[in-house]
């Protein structure tokens, strides 16, 4: 056996599994390890602490490197008229152990003291973790405010908050005296590690042996661009010269893009889908000098996410079984509804639910822009619906935050309409546990994944879904899933909505409404299906397994 690559006080609790004796840090702005623990935003978070999970569960030599948030991302709730309102709390986590471990990092050419917290491996089930931090009494205000908020609105503050990652996070290994043989950047905020790299060594090819890079979206706002000039005033670069930084990178002009230079520095790249991997390479083709894109296509943790009723109902194929577990789950998020909205919702009505981070997108609003085909879906008789939207807006993202605050006031005189605040993991969990139809539509190639349906899927609730992302590589539709005939590429944005609207109504109405209330034998069935195609290939532990023998290697 293998031993840990950490020195003794951090080491792995476990022995390594030799097919995964190759020591690898795992950099992450955020991680989504426990509802306590409330470090992350959305979709990124949440495959991050899967990840986490499984690698410790399969006895990998990997750690993670992510950021201690002083104020976490931020707190969901509740304005005065029910519309969200966007605290920032300050976080405190006795779980945390202090590693003794002080360093500087420059930023802006000012030396910044950055501390390093540890999470120990039995803590939350996870390999060995490390969060830095700069809200430390030897900063100055401004330095401490580094590693406040995840995701800072103020775009300087944000490359503070990258340095911090990336060169923070190589300065600790440093100091704890490692250097692993595989440096894993879960997008491309941790890239600043890439220079300390090539600023000890000299050498590109030393940086391309170590660095491998995952890019999670095609939208442009999730591949970062920055003034080349602004970056080397802000020490991005380390102590590497411009002219080195310039010929490493392929970098010319004053736009560097974060994501591309990423992709030269690594000796391989992946997308997070197997269409993800198809479009990415066909987005970055036209720039010479840039690594291999293969995919790695996302899973979660089955074993964090699954209800044991619900697992022990699948595998004994008991319909009577997961009936009454799944009568007993919504019970229970239906409490969380009435609580939070004073609607009392119905157990046996069929459940949908959209749930995950609001963007444009992925288009949270889509099936009310016809109000007339929305009223009559929420006032059927014969097939009646009961619909939860939940998830976060980035909280200075106006056009998502009036979105998700226009489905409040256009929900509010329906009872069997809502949406619900405070979308954390657990909250997650519930929402997966106590639906029947998980809806899925984001604009076609755009979405690069879409992880929430699969930890849905494995806990009996269907996906309703436009091709794309993982859903590509599950979706058997009318058995396991069911999904929108997808629109021609050629329409305009507008025809392309209105043609996906049209689609998911087609879909409601002319199979999963009169499939659930008169054929519930069948409908049983595709429950059946999908607890039962999803595993083991959108289970985590696939996906480390994979990372191992095809990015690690």
């Amino acid at each position: 056996m293998a031993s840990s690559f950490l020195p003794k006080p951090f080491a792995h609790r476990y022995e390594i599994a030799p097919q995964y004796a190759r020591s690898a840090v795992y950099f992450s702005c955020e991680f989504a390890i426990d509802q306590s623990f409330k470090i992350y935003s959305g979709g990124l978070g949440f495959l991050a602490g899967s990840h986490m999970r499984s690698a410790a569960d399969l006895r990998q030599n990997l750690c993670g490197i992510g950021i201690l948030w002083t104020y976490g991302y931020y707190n969901q709730s509740r304005g005065e008229d029910r519309e969200l309102a966007v605290q920032f709390r300050k976080k405190e986590y006795t779980f945390l152990q202090d590693t003794g471990i002080r360093f500087t990092v420059l930023v802006h050419g000012h030396p910044v003291w950055v501390k390093a917290m540890f999470l120990p491996g039995e803590t939350f089930n996870t390999v060995p973790m490390f969060f830095l931090s700069t809200d430390v009494e030897e900063n100055d205000a401004l330095s401490r405010a580094i590693t406040h908020r995840l995701y800072d609105h103020d775009h300087l503050r944000r490359i503070a908050q990258y340095i911090i990652l990336g060169a923070g996070g190589a300065r600790l290994l440093d100091e704890l005296g490692v250097d692993p043989e595989v440096w894993h950047l879960n997008e491309a905020h941790g890239l600043a590690a890439a220079f300390h790299i090539y600023e000890k060594h000299s050498s590109l090819e030393e940086v391309k042996q170590r660095l491998v890079f995952t890019t999670h979206t095609p939208e442009e706002a999730g591949n970062e661009k920055h003034s080349f000039n602004l970056l080397r005033d802000f020490s991005f670069f380390g102590g590497v010269p411009e002219e080195e930084v310039r010929a490493i990178t392929g970098i010319e002009g004053d736009e560097f893009n974060h994501s591309l230079a990423a992709l030269r520095l690594a000796r391989i790249a992946n997308g997070v889908s197997k269409l993800h991997g198809e479009v990415a390479r066909q987005m970055w083709k036209k720039y010479p000098n840039i690594c291999e894109i293969t995919h790695v296509t996302n899973a979660q943790n089955k074993k964090y996410w699954v209800d044991p009723g619900l697992e022990h109902a699948r595998i004994s194929g008991d319909v009577h079984e997961l009936k009454q577990r799944q009568r007993e789950l919504k019970e229970r998020l239906f409490r969380t509804v009435a609580d939070q909205t004073g609607k009392l919702f119905k157990l046996d009505v069929l459940t949908l639910v959209w749930a995950r981070r609001f963007a444009d997108y992925k288009r949270p609003d889509l099936i009310t822009r016809d109000v007339q085909l929305f009223r009559e879906l929420l006032l059927n008789q014969q097939y009646p619906v009961q619909i939860i939207w939940a998830g976060k807006p980035y909280p200075f993202d106006y056009s998502a935050i009036d979105t998700f605050n226009h489905l409040i006031r256009l929900t509010k005189d329906y009872p069997n309409a809502t949406v619900l605040v405070g979308y954390e993991l657990d909250l997650s969990r519930s929402l997966k546990y106590g639906s029947d139809i998980w809806l899925n539509n984001p604009v076609v190639t755009r979405e690069a994944s879409g992880t929430s349906g699969m930890s849905a899927a494995m806990n009996g609730c269907i996906n309703l879904s436009t091709f794309d992302g993982w859903i590509c590589e599950f979706a058997k539709d009318g058995e396991n899933s069911f999904i929108m005939p997808p629109a021609e590429p050629s329409l305009s944005p507008a025809d392309r909505d209105r043609h996906d609207l049209l689609s998911f109504y087609q879909v409601m109405h002319q199979k999963i409404l009169p499939l659930f209330y008169d054929h519930p034998d069948q409908w049983k069935q595709i429950v059946f299906n999908s607890m039962n195609d999803v595993i083991p290939f959108f289970d985590s532990d696939r996906m480390v397994d994979e990372y191992y023998k095809k990015i690690y290697r």
